[in-house]
């Protein structure tokens, strides 16, 4: 180790000459000066050697390996020294200049006044991910600007979409997955926008399918929009009860009103635009009434199905609200009671789940005995081999003469136990021994190849035992 304190060893390194220099002082060609920056390192190795008196002799002085090792991090001009090492692959060292100004060659600032944010990126990184960001910056057109404002955008997307660029991670929750399948469709990032609509899919459910739709129209999503139309066809009483249901736009209401897969009765669906049409009203600052409510429905009003309801729920419903004028009531009443039926100018033609044959299905060829009810459930298991809808179950009456029962009726998935369909109701029975009719009020969807019980739980004495 050379003699002298470490002081005089780096003095004199800072102001050593070259003795063996071609020419004294003639300055060296410049392939071969020597490198700045391994005459430094030199120095910083030297300036942490430990002083020659504090070294034992039984203990090894570190090698430089070991030093480089144990450097701080932090180098001269504030810029990270050698962080590249610490780095073993592509992916560490691009998820490092992450959201950093190492290397940084643009700036964009995001968002707008109070929560605008200044982001630093590579304009390198950000074409190799998208094809937007590489004509913006390598293009025709291309933007000599090192500042770029995105007031469109939400700074939390804007940071998501980058994540993704610079590691492939993805950052998305419930609050920012429309912001960032905004940002990612604006700047054409495939991949992100994937990820943000299987986010939503997984969360699609009926308390949210209405707001979903909204949003799959705006982004034109129609794999999405697809899926929400089908949750809502299948759960369309929970899903127009939902509390966003009367948030979606007129183009959304009119879309869903079209469709000939609701299940559920007509006069439910004009309660549920009635409540929509309210919410329109106050979001137009106009007074709620009859003929504001008909105006902000426009055409949403002619796909009410009104043919469609009992004549007592037109008479409780439709005909006292103000929205229908008097000749379409009187119209509409004629179209309940007289044959043949006058045009109402409102469809008639049934929901789609209310249309096709109805079949019954009898499980035994004839009928015998009778056995006595004790106010537990009588229960069948049954699967079928292709997608069917249960309206409701054929069940049998006292064989002593007329009577009217109440009856509580549940279709139960058997390996989860969940109520697909229930319904309590009554029915009438003559004495005889047939079947009479009790209905879910809408109907049951029953997959192919799964379990399901089938319950039916009567308030009587005694019946004709079902064997048929």
């Amino acid at each position: 180790m050379a003699s002298g304190s470490k002081n005089d060893i780096v003095n004199r390194l800072l102001h050593a000459r070259l003795d063996d220099e071609p020419g004294g002082d003639e300055e060296l060609p410049q392939n071969m000066l020597p490198p700045t920056n391994y005459l430094a390192r030199q120095v910083e190795l030297m300036c942490n050697l430990p002083d020659e008196e504090s070294v034992q002799p039984n203990e090894p002085v570190p090698s430089s390996s070991a030093i480089e090792n144990l450097q701080p991090t932090n180098n001269i001009g504030g810029r990270l020294h050698n962080w590249q090492a610490t780095k073993t692959t592509v992916k560490e060292r691009l998820s490092f200049l992450f959201n950093n100004e190492i290397l940084c060659d643009v700036h964009f600032i995001v968002g707008k006044e109070a929560n605008q944010q200044v982001i630093p990126a590579h304009k390198f990184v950000l074409s190799v991910g998208s094809a937007v960001f590489d004509a913006m910056f390598n293009g025709v057109l291309a933007t000599k600007s090192d500042e770029i404002e995105l007031p469109d955008v939400e700074p939390a997307a804007f940071y998501h979409l980058l994540k993704f660029l610079y590691s492939d991670e993805v950052r998305i929750g419930p609050e920012t997955v429309m912001t960032t399948l905004y940002t990612a469709k604006k700047y054409a990032v495939a991949a992100l926008e994937e990820h943000c609509v299987d986010f939503l899919k997984s969360n699609l459910g009926t308390d949210n399918a209405f707001l979903l739709l909204t949003q799959a129209r705006l982004f034109d999503e129609p794999q999405l929009a697809a899926l929400c139309l089908e949750m809502i066809d299948k759960n369309t009483t929970d899903a127009l009860n939902a509390e966003g249901f009367t948030d979606i736009d007129q183009d959304t209401l009119n879309a869903v009103l079209e469709r000939d897969t609701l299940r559920i009765r007509e006069a439910k669906i004009f309660a549920a635009v009635l409540r929509w049409s309210e919410a329109e009203c106050i979001r137009r600052q106009l007074p709620v009434t009859p003929t504001n409510q008909r105006m902000v429905l426009g055409r949403a009003f002619n796909a009410i199905r009104f043919p469609l309801m009992s004549v007592e729920e037109f008479a409780m419903g439709p005909a006292q609200s103000g929205l229908l004028d008097d000749r379409e009531i009187v119209q509409l009443f004629l179209y309940f009671t007289v044959n043949p039926k006058p045009n109402v100018g409102f469809l008639d033609t049934p929901r789609c789940c209310m249309t096709g044959k109805e079949l019954t299905v009898n499980r035994f060829p004839q009928t015998e005995s009778r056995w006595g009810y004790s106010g537990t459930s009588d229960r069948i298991r049954f699967t079928v081999d292709q997608r069917i809808f249960v309206v409701g179950f054929g069940l049998y009456g006292s064989y002593f003469g007329p009577s009217e029962y109440e009856v509580h009726l549940q279709v139960i998935h058997l390996a989860t136990k969940k109520v697909c369909g229930s319904n309590t109701t009554t029915f009438c029975c003559d004495g005889t021994d047939d079947t009479f009719r009790a209905m879910f009020k809408e109907p049951v969807e029953i997959l192919p190849h799964t379990s399901y019980i089938a319950s039916a739980k009567l308030k009587v004495s005694s019946t004709f035992i079902n064997n048929s």
